[in-house]
């Protein structure tokens, strides 16, 4: 829990922060109707739409996170030459969003995700996709268009889908013009346990992906209470060593979020959510505001608790959804209450 001055004063801060996000882009396309029959053809609902919906998406929704609440952003990542890249580039533009060091790859397409939602539950989920690989000359451009964005930020995301864009040499590009430049870097993991970061400010997987990347087997499920799961524990233990962290935050869903920091003992944090619609992105609006607060000068601890206020209430909103700094603070409101 923080207070709520505190809090004021974190949240005051955010517009003087520009975070750069690093990591795979897409477009999120949202289909929205209700079913009213079942097809003929297949035992399958029939969803007649009625609206549609397209926003960024993957590394991008991060940015768009860190826009709500009220902080600069930028994008390091790839789009296709189509239709989809042009409409996503068009989309951050047009929410403030800095895209220098955004390339065009003309070998593979904008990745897109739609998804169909019938009456607030979503039916199904349609992704075109293929994976990025920037080689020889395009990969030196992107070098040089990451440290430029790097030395403009007060903070990095390294945001992962595992879709090509954050390998190995763009972990190093960033991690060294991020020591340079003096500034916090988190890491929102995918479950990829070859990738070698050091120096982390944060980061923050979810279940699986802490334990994946631990070099431990998959877990979706823990203990009722985490801090009884030894594995949960061994997994912390090993991320905080491999990775050089000063705050882990294992994502936990409905029970809360676990946190881990080097010399101290574990804790859980538990969820603030009233009611669960979406938990689509919500580690997203994590990552963003808690690396807002470490670009601002909050401990880890501050910003584990702002994020987990986020959190509950992003997953109380359908679909991919964002923070505005006022419910920002009426969450700490009703955390304190």
């Amino acid at each position: 829990m923080i207070a709520l001055e505190r809090a004021r004063e974190l949240v005051a801060a955010f517009a003087r922060q520009r975070i750069l996000v690093v990591g795979d882009l897409m477009l999120d396309q949202y289909l929205y109707g209700g079913v009213e029959r079942i097809s003929p053809e297949a035992p399958v609902p029939v969803v007649r739409v009625r609206r549609e919906k397209r926003m960024p998406g993957g590394a991008a929704n991060v940015a768009v996170n860190l826009r709500a609440l009220g902080g600069g952003a930028a994008l390091a990542g790839t789009v296709g030459r189509d239709a989809a890249g042009d409409e996503l580039r068009g989309l951050l533009a047009g929410q403030g969003i800095g895209a220098e060091a955004v390339m065009t790859d003309a070998k593979a397409p904008t990745s897109v995700k739609m998804r169909v939602v019938a009456e607030r539950q979503q039916v199904c989920r349609v992704d075109w996709e293929s994976g990025v690989a920037l080689a020889g000359a395009a990969a030196d451009e992107f070098d040089a268009r990451l440290r430029s964005a790097v030395a403009a930020s007060t903070g990095v995301v390294i945001e992962d889908y595992s879709k090509g864009v954050v390998g190995q040499r763009v972990v190093d590009v960033v991690i060294d013009a991020a020591a340079r430049a003096g500034i916090p870097v988190g890491l929102d993991p995918k479950d990829n346990a070859t990738l070698h970061f050091s120096a982390l400010a944060l980061a923050t997987p979810n279940c699986r992906e802490a334990h994946v990347c631990a070099g431990l087997p998959p877990r979706n499920a823990i203990a009722d209470d985490p801090l009884k799961d030894a594995t949960l524990r061994k997994a912390g233990e090993i991320l905080l060593a491999k990775w050089n962290l000063k705050q882990l935050i294992v994502t936990l869903g409905a029970q809360g979020m676990y946190l881990a920091a080097p010399g101290a003992a574990p804790r859980v944090i538990p969820t603030r959510a009233r009611e669960v619609f979406d938990v689509s992105g919500a580690g997203d609006t994590v990552i963003a505001v808690c690396m807002l607060v470490l670009a601002a000068g909050g401990t880890p601890s501050e910003a584990a608790a702002l994020g987990n206020d986020a959190a509950g209430v992003v997953v109380g909103k359908l679909g991919t959804a964002s923070c505005a700094p006022a419910e920002l603070l009426e969450a700490v409101v009703r955390d304190a209450g």
